[in-house]
Order: C-alpha cells, then structure tokens, then sequence
C-alpha cells in the first residue's frame, strides 16, 4: 500500500486512527469502490488493469461526511481528501 497523505487536520485525525482507516482500506483494497458511479466503477476497472490513478469515495458512518481516496497511477502515495479539497 502506498503512503497515507490525509488533507485536512480533522480528518487527518481520524485517517490516522488505524481501526476506521484499516476498515476503509480493506474495502478499497477488495474493490470496494464505495460511492462512486457506475461510470467512475468502470474508469476504476480499467485504472487498475492499465495503472492509471484510482478514486474511492466512502461516506463516514458516524458525520455523514465524504471522504475521497486517490491513489496515483505510480501508486506511490493515497491521499484522503475531502470533495472540496480536489
């Protein structure tokens, strides 16, 4: 897995809490794309085939909040981000 970069301090708290950041992860990393369109679904598939940057969206059980998950096409880094941070 790449390294973790979560954006903002809030949210960087919780992405750092190892059990809500590992249930998450593990979704994502059994192509559990969370919220994502059907389109988005298929861009994904095809990300992973041809090492292109891959996006998650998961919203957060307990606020109700998105979260984004963005892998690089290297996969060198996974960013956590908020929608209005991209």
């Amino acid at each position: 897995m790449a390294r973790l970069f979560p954006r903002r301090a809030r949210y960087a708290r919780w992405a750092t809490k190892a059990p809500a950041r590992t249930k998450l992860l593990k979704r994502r990393a059994t192509g559990d794309w969370g919220d994502l369109s059907e389109d988005d679904r298929r861009e994904n598939a095809l990300s992973v085939a041809e090492n292109f940057r891959i996006l998650s969206a998961y919203t957060l059980p307990r606020t109700g909040v998105k979260v984004w998950v963005i892998t690089e096409a290297d996969r060198s880094a996974t960013t956590l981000l908020l929608p209005d941070e991209y």
